[in-house]
């Protein structure tokens, strides 16, 4: 097989005209042809950091999504199935991979459970992630969520990373506006990335302390109009990465857009392609194809270096998509999963509250979460908010929140990093109620209620994932997302923001099954 076209050689930082020859899934040649051609041929973006579960779809039918829009390879963390099936749950994972030409390298979680104020379904415990290191298929020590562990010297915490380093994998970090000495700390002990930043002048401060930035740009948290300078800057320590992107989004495009944006805001392109194409491969030792005699045939084919309109993917010398539609099959998945909630009723969730109360409040866009004291009213946009364990029958958590802008009914899901209990907001109990109960039939998933109108998307792998069609399950996840949105919200990703109020180890306030948690103190509020 023989691709012509403009060849853009990332490595040497030069573009020319040019034939790639490849055969058996191997790049034969590289040759040029002095000519100049109208599309451009380049190796394949790669998401640097990545739950492919919160996608919603397994890993085979994520790549046929994300094959379209040029991704080839995805650095992906496993801990959110890891917490709701343990080792079942990775290794569900990499078997699932298996059966794709697309390249995903997972990590080995490193915080299952991410912390012990909550229940989850699963563990991984040290002795596991020495298992995974023996796997050439798990690259990496996936983040250290535990930055208290890290500061603190947590004996746990410290035999993992010893053991990553003495297995010559990197360490990934998550250290959520950690500055100064205790962020030279938590680097010191062998963390060597971040996807945590949210500020220009957090990003510089962690790069000049040897780190490199995963800049983000997900479904709820978007840091890149913040960080993008890097990459001009510090071209070899950066790179691009989505974290968490809903089905929705995943169809609209994945790391081209990002691409195309830094390209528009004028960075050079050289070293945009260095972070979406080389640094990753280089961090992490991914056997990605970089359009060398001898690599893998992985490569894209794109319109132009401005709008990178995907023509074609090619990895492994399979073409996975073209001009737009999935090459690849659906593969039928089996469904583990591990739930146990009973049906709920109103009372269960009902709360006298005569004083004013610690309130999370909400920040689109963003993970980070601040706190308020104020007395509940729906009228005044300050929500219920519930988390519901789905791996024990037990009395549900209860607090509030404010931002979510709903003015009526509720919506649910058991998509709540990291544990994946059910979690839920809602104007009053009988929605609230009735949108949990949706999630507990369909042992699953994401639901709404409004005015007696009620809708709910099935995920039956670990009650966080379908294997059924990706395009489908976007569409399903719009007209949801569309519901919530007619009901008040406001929040650009609305469902994508609720998973995240339940997630501990982003301050400053969140809830656990167990309670509401002050992220900053790591214990309980009053």
């Amino acid at each position: 097989m023989k691709i012509t076209g403009n060849i853009v050689d990332i490595i040497n930082r030069k573009i020319y005209g040019g034939t790639v020859s490849f055969e058996n899934g191997k790049i034969v040649s590289v040759e040029k042809d002095g000519k100049v051609h109208n599309c451009f041929i380049l190796p394949p973006f790669i998401d640097a950091h990545i739950h492919i579960e919160s996608s919603m779809l397994v890993p085979s039918e994520f790549s046929r999504l994300a094959s379209v829009h040029g991704t080839g390879a995805c650095v992906s963390d496993p801990h959110e199935i890891a917490n709701v099936l343990g080792m079942d749950g990775v290794r569900f994972m990499l078997k699932n991979a298996e059966q794709t030409p697309f390249r995903f390298f997972f990590g080995a979680p490193s915080c299952v459970p991410a912390t012990p104020f909550e229940t989850s379904g699963g563990t991984v415990s040290a002795g596991d992630i020495a298992e995974l290191f023996t796997d050439e298929r798990v690259k990496y020590l996936s983040e250290m969520m535990n930055f208290p562990g890290v500061l603190n010297g947590d004996e746990t915490v410290m035999k993992k990373l010893a053991m990553a380093k003495a297995a010559g994998r990197p360490v990934d970090g998550h250290a959520p506006i950690l500055r100064g000495e205790n962020l030279k700390k938590y680097i010191s002990s062998g963390i060597t990335t971040d996807h945590e930043a949210v500020s220009y002048e957090e990003g510089r401060e962690k790069i000049s302390l040897g780190m490199k930035i995963q800049i983000r740009e997900g479904s709820a948290a978007k840091n890149f109009e913040a960080l993008f300078p890097l990459i001009d800057e510090h071209p070899d320590m950066c790179m691009l990465c989505s974290d968490d992107l809903h089905p929705d989004n995943l169809t609209a495009g994945h790391i081209n857009l990002t691409v195309r944006r830094a390209a528009a805001n004028g960075a050079d392109i050289f070293n945009v392609l260095t972070a979406a194409c080389l640094t990753p491969v280089g961090h992490y030792g991914l056997d990605c194809g970089l359009l060398r005699a001898g690599d893998s045939a992985d490569f894209i084919v794109v319109d132009s270096l401005k709008d990178f309109n995907v023509k074609q993917t090619w990895i492994k010398g399979v073409l996975c998509a073209e001009n737009g539609v999935s090459l690849l099959k659906s593969v039928h998945a089996e469904h583990p999963n591990r739930f146990c909630a009973a049906e709920k009723t109103p009372a269960d969730f009902a709360l006298s509250v005569s004083v004013p109360v610690d309130v999370i409040t909400v920040e689109d866009g963003q993970l980070v979460t601040g706190k308020m004291k104020a007395l509940p009213c729906p009228e005044q946009d300050i929500l219920k908010l519930t988390v519901v364990n789905r791996y024990e029958d037990s009395k549900p958590a209860v607090a509030f929140a404010k931002n979510f802008g709903l003015k009526k009914g509720a919506f649910a899901s058991c998509v709540a990093h990291d544990s994946h209990n059910i979690i839920c907001v809602g104007c009053d109990d009988v929605s609230i109620a009735k949108a949990v109960n949706l999630v507990i039939k369909n042992s699953g998933g994401l639901s709404c209620v409004t005015d007696g109108e009620e809708l709910s998307l099935p995920l039956p792998v670990g009650g966080i994932m379908t294997d059924a069609d990706g395009y489908e399950t976007a569409e399903k996840y719009r007209e949801l997302d569309s519901m919530v949105k007619c009901a008040g919200s406001k929040l650009t990703a609305p469902f994508m923001t609720l998973s995240f109020m339940a997630l501990l180890v982003i301050p400053s306030l969140k809830l656990s099954d167990k309670g509401l948690f002050d992220v900053e103190k790591f214990a309980f509020a009053d």
